[in-house]
């Protein structure tokens, strides 16, 4: 077994070269046990359209049935829409089979245990249950097929209260799995968006289905300034995030978002818990607190958020790399096309564009997440020796990784849980403050990796 596949909140890595049928057999015979032990029967398999995941499925299921799992296949769709089954239809957990925002050749489980994530300690038992071969012996159990997508439009339709309807915007789907569900979940509120690759498509033959990647948006932002469109939405491979376009054809990025999703909760809920993590802007954060939020700093990732909202009772929670999590509402989960429709619900009631909303924003200069390659061996290693470098001559939060504080902005390094790559994100008061925390600290790390 490749040990690298076990990441923080998920199991991901190349479809044929670290999962081949004997390995996902074995995933399904270790997931099976895991939930058997803990008296979980009935769990939720969906997949995405990645060419290799009805492969994936057969032999995960085939794992599952031999330890005694019920599992109830909801078929082909997007990440929320397996969230949405576990809790619409009262599950035990449920496993998510897609490769999200990574190359086609790629793939992985997103699994839940009952209605939260499976992530961290979990995912190691998982592995070492894997490795030892501890399965519980059990009569088979059986599938059930379920269609959720009815009950999904009805339920993420119900509560949405547009001001209009003839609101010009565009989704681009990137040919991953969510275009369908979200044509129809807009189609059930009167809405007439203009489709973007909303076929869905497993070899992703247009562009990478990615929103923090800006050229990945190039089309959608051609097509809003193009037919003066008033905003456009770009949603990763699984639809789990939302990236936007606003009606000037610039990036909105989720710290934004969540300045303009925060500000309207706020108004309903004054007081309420909201959550965003280490690469947002210190403004989203000053934002919330400024109308009367609690503000909470923390660590990026799905699995680690959706804990952290249960745990504070948060309503609101937001990443910049376009996870948006509803507990006002909804159940608490990321989900690309819900967070569309709250921003659509917003934009139908103002006089004004989304961007003349966002005009009284300090402005900060930033940059947008940066990827530098880094060994999955190494990263951690790195980030580490990172934090000693400026703990003792910086203010510095290390909860995940380091966001490091410097006059006038602020620096963040960390090691992604889903990519061999570090993540960097600079922000300053002023473009050359900017060039100078990013030339400094891109130096320090640079010379740590040489070192």
């Amino acid at each position: 077994m490749n040990p690298h596949v076990f990441r923080q909140y998920d199991i991901r890595g190349h479809a044929e070269r670290d999962f081949n049928d004997a390995f996902v057999g074995t995933l399904g015979r270790s997931l099976g046990t895991f939930f058997s032990t803990r008296n979980l029967r009935r769990i939720g398999v969906g997949r995405d359209c990645r060419l290799s995941s009805p492969r994936l499925r057969d032999r995960l299921c085939e794992g599952l049935l031999q330890s005694g799992i019920e599992v109830v296949d909801i078929g082909v769709g997007p990440t929320p829409l397996l969230y949405f089954a576990v809790h619409h239809f009262d599950l035990d957990g449920g496993v998510q089979i897609t490769g999200s925002h990574n190359p086609p050749d790629e793939n992985g489980f997103k699994m839940m245990v009952g209605k939260g994530s499976l992530y961290g300690d979990d995912i190691i038992e998982l592995r070492d249950r894997m490795e030892a071969r501890e399965f519980v012996d059990a009569e088979p159990g059986k599938v059930e097929l379920v269609d959720p997508a009815p009950a999904y439009v009805e339920h993420t339709t119900r509560g949405i209260e547009l001001g209009r309807t003839d609101i010009r915007f565009a989704i681009d789907a990137g040919n991953g799995a969510g275009g369908p569900l979200a044509l129809a979940t807009m189609g059930a509120l009167g809405l007439e968006p203009i489709a973007l690759l909303c076929e869905m498509d497993g070899t992703f033959p247009n562009h990478h289905a990615d929103p923090t990647e800006p050229e990945t948006l190039e089309m959608l932002r051609r097509e809003v300034l193009d037919r003066g469109l008033e905003i456009g939405f770009a949603y990763d491979g699984d639809a789990d995030r939302v990236g936007v376009i606003d009606a000037r054809g610039e990036v909105i990025w989720g710290d934004k978002l969540m300045i303009l999703l925060s500000r309207s909760l706020l108004e309903a809920h004054p007081g309420a818990t909201i959550i965003g993590e280490v690469k947002c802007s210190q403004t989203m954060y000053d934002d919330i607190a400024a109308n009367g939020g609690r503000a909470i700093l923390w660590k990026t990732g799905h699995s680690l958020i959706k804990t952290k909202m249960k745990q504070e009772q948060a309503l609101l929670a937001g990443e910049m790399s376009g996870h948006i999590f509803f507990a006002d509402r909804y159940y608490g989960f990321d989900d690309a096309i819900y967070a569309t429709l709250r921003i659509l619900e917003i934009l139908s009631h103002s006089g004004v564009p989304l961007h003349e909303m966002l005009a009284d924003v300090p402005e900060t200069f930033a940059t947008p997440e940066i990827r530098v390659e880094c060994d999955d061996a190494e990263k951690f290693g790195l980030v580490e020796r990172v934090v000693e470098h400026y703990a003792s001559t910086h203010e510095l939060v290390d909860i995940d990784g380091a966001r490091i504080q410097f006059p006038g902005g602020w620096a963040l390094v960390r090691a992604s849980n889903t990519q061999p790559v570090l993540v960097l994100r600079f922000e300053a008061d002023s473009e050359s403050r900017l060039e100078g925390i990013r030339g400094e600290v891109e130096s320090v790390l640079d010379r740590l990796r040489r070192s």
